[in-house]
């Protein structure tokens, strides 16, 4: 089976590529060429650009792939660009959606795949929602072979998992908890969160691949693990070796002075959210997830650990975790 992944050295999608390259896939990654210390040494690369239709479509034209997943499609017009270069072309196609797509705020607390699509406070929810649409369409009314998939809070070594963190600079957080400085827990820290492993998250996409039995579904693949957002930030002070010193303040309190956090927070990790995960082990029996978070992310810290230049620190997004706890005891 030949398979093509538009990205492949993300997050998520690093630890799939690792177990679709072992299972025996041949792997093709479609990216500009970064990340390589992900890429395992059977997997071949295409270095393009996927959002130069013309350029793509020239270095594509000679291939013909089983199945295509897009990790990095964010936009109706990222799908209308894959439409034009795999319409016709392909045997299924598989969008990588998200979880935040799901109805905010929730009317019930257990997440199936059937839950309202509906996200008022983030627009890469929306945009996420949009791309589903266009793609439904396309299969009623063409037979476009498409699989949805959404994961939710999905990490790995590289990333160090939280509601409030620098993306770009993860090792913030355990810097602030070495620190002893106060670390900012949304509510009161017990609304309900899975966080999940890329690995297991990888057992149940690779079941998806090829499954023709998939196409015109939709999956979330996440840990059957639920914890309180207090367990996941001590757990991750316990790997890092400290008892973090958490500060509860509302989320929305919070968002007024980080609006970054309005989507990420308002719109998706504010409420509860428990995942029903019968579908995917319906579709991939194999799917079981089996790392839990306390164990995970000991793992990820080493990783940061075992090389000083991951350890960089966002000094703009910790005066910013400083102006909100300033703030709130001002009008606490």
């Amino acid at each position: 089976m030949k398979v093509l992944f538009i990205g492949g050295t993300g997050i998520i999608s690093e630890a799939v590529t690792k177990l679709a390259a072992k299972n025996g896939i041949d792997l093709y990654l479609l990216n500009r060429g970064n990340r390589k210390e992900f890429i395992p040494p059977n997997v071949k690369t295409i270095k393009c650009n996927i959002r130069d239709l013309k350029s793509a479509s020239e270095i594509l034209k000679s291939y013909f792939f089983d199945v295509v997943v897009n990790w990095t499609a964010f936009t109706p017009e990222h799908i209308k660009t894959d439409l034009e270069l795999f319409e016709g072309k392909v045997n299924q196609y598989i969008f990588i959606s998200s979880a935040s797509a799901y109805q905010k705020p929730l009317s019930h607390y257990l997440v199936t795949e059937s839950t309202p699509l509906c996200n008022p406070y983030w627009q890469y929810s929306r945009d996420k929602i949009a791309c589903e649409e266009l793609l439904m369409d396309k299969y009623r009314n063409s037979g476009f072979p498409i699989t949805i998939v959404r994961p939710s809070f999905t990490y790995g070594v590289s990333m160090i998992p939280a509601a409030l963190n620098s993306w770009n600079h993860p090792w913030s957080l355990i810097d602030r908890m070495k620190k002893n400085k106060e670390i900012i827990v949304h509510g009161d820290g017990t609304s309900l969160w899975t966080m999940t492993h890329n690995r297991d998250f990888a057992k149940g996409f690779v079941g998806l691949i090829g499954n023709m039995q998939s196409i015109g579904h939709a999956f979330h693949i996440t840990s059957d693990e639920v914890l309180t957002w207090n367990q996941i930030y001590n757990y991750i002070g316990m790997a890092a070796g400290v008892k973090p010193n958490l500060i509860h303040i509302p989320s929305d309190f919070i968002s007024r002075y980080f609006p970054e956090a309005v989507g990420s927070l308002l719109g998706d990790k504010a409420v509860s959210a428990v995942f029903d995960n019968s579908k995917i082990k319906r579709f991939v029996p194999d799917f079981l997830p089996s790392i839990p978070f306390a164990l995970g992310i000991k793992e990820t810290v080493r990783w940061f650990e075992q090389n000083s230049h991951r350890c960089t620190v966002d000094e703009d997004w910790n005066n910013s975790m400083d102006n909100i706890i300033s703030q709130y005891k001002k009008e606490s």
